[in-house]
């Protein structure tokens, strides 16, 4: 499975964050899963590419040029893809991958979370998404998520489109296991 993993390109998070970034990846590169991602060395991005290359695992960068400055990219990359902008990039990542993880990020992370999980709302992919909430990162975005639902901005099924835990192996079980019609929809999902 080619898994598309967002995440923050900061270095100056805690390190328990990282750790839990090359963990995914290690895990993914163990089951035989590659890397779609946005190239990046550092932050979320990095960990995980790290992660990947640890088990030879299979890591597709898709960046947009003008982030091509010493240090920024991950040099251990398969495949390199450079687009001309970010929307470009992202639509890329999307065409690439059978499933998403969104890992802890900032603004970036959260507008590729919300506009994939959009996407998904609108039948636009059926491809699995997931939120790896380490150390409760994600727990306040969760809340304001279930306030939309209890507000009526949201219909509560979109709470359904994606699965949310600080546990890879229980991230990964569940995007192997997704399918639209299985009993694995709206069993697990977040307190």
């Amino acid at each position: 499975m080619r898994i598309c993993v967002y995440g923050a390109a900061s270095d100056e998070i805690d390190r328990s964050y990282l750790e839990a970034g090359e963990k995914l990846g290690r895990e993914m590169s163990r089951r035989s899963h590659s890397l779609v991602f946005g190239g990046g060395a550092k932050g979320m991005m990095g960990a995980v590419a790290r992660g990947t290359s640890e088990n030879n695992g299979y890591l597709k960068g898709i960046v947009p040029h003008f982030f091509n400055v010493d240090g920024a990219l991950y040099e251990k990359c398969n495949e390199m893809i450079k687009t001309q902008t970010m929307r470009e990039r992202k639509k890329l990542m999307e065409e690439s991958s059978d499933a998403f993880i969104v890992t802890p990020g900032g603004i970036g992370t959260f507008e590729e979370f919300f506009e994939i999980l959009t996407l998904r709302s609108l039948d636009r992919h059926k491809k699995p998404i997931a939120i790896l909430n380490t150390n409760g990162y994600y727990n306040d975005l969760l809340s304001f998520l279930k306030n939309g639902v209890e507000q009526k901005f949201l219909r509560e099924g979109n709470l359904e489109l994606f699965f949310v835990s600080d546990d890879i192996t229980a991230l990964l079980d569940y995007l192997e296991n997704y399918s639209d019609d299985s009993d694995y929809i709206g069993k697990t999902r977040f307190n």
